[in-house]
């Protein structure tokens, strides 16, 4: 973004426009605004304030903000936060407006893709008794553990019930 900085009345030291350009710089994190765009500042001092007026043409609209206070700083400082305000309004609307053909782009999407992506896990069931599987799946903070029971030999899947409790899932080679 290149600026286009005018005192009216006041003249603009150099700290003054690096805190203006470092202040609307960090706009970029909320909207993609252009190496071309050509974001106006306007600053003048009336007799009681100053006056801070910053205007960005962007892609989704113009951003504008107008801001009378005592302080410059405080005046670049409100300004931003109506530009930031407008952007998560503009955000929001846009969002609203796209949402239904976003959402029909992604089933539709999804429809025509053949691979699924699986995340795969590899375990060692390791041999104990149910109530050291219950014991090691509250330690891992889990909602289940997979281990060999002691007593069969099979692999079984010990779980934590929504009503409370704990239920076993025991397999067969059958």
């Amino acid at each position: 973004m290149r600026f286009e900085l005018i005192g009216k009345n006041v003249n603009l030291t150099e700290r003054v426009q690096e805190q203006i350009e470092k202040k609307l710089t960090n706009l970029d994190k909320y909207l993609i605004i252009g190496d071309d765009t050509i974001a106006r500042v306007v600053v003048r001092e009336e007799p009681n304030d100053k006056k801070i007026e910053v205007t960005i043409p962007t892609k989704v609209g113009i951003l504008r903000a107008e801001v009378e206070h005592e302080d410059l700083y405080a005046a670049l400082d409100l300004a931003v936060d109506k530009l930031e305000d407008q952007i998560r309004r503009q955000k929001t609307r846009l969002n609203r407006r796209h949402k239904d053909s976003l959402a029909e782009s992604f089933i539709q999407e999804e429809l025509e893709e053949e691979d699924i992506p699986v995340r795969t896990k590899t375990i060692h069931a390791e041999t104990m008794d149910l109530d050291e599987a219950i014991m090691q799946m509250e330690l891992l903070g889990h909602n289940f553990f997979i281990f060999t029971d002691e007593e069969s030999g099979s692999i079984s899947v010990v779980y934590r019930r929504k009503n409370g409790g704990y239920g076993l899932i025991e397999t067969t080679t059958e």
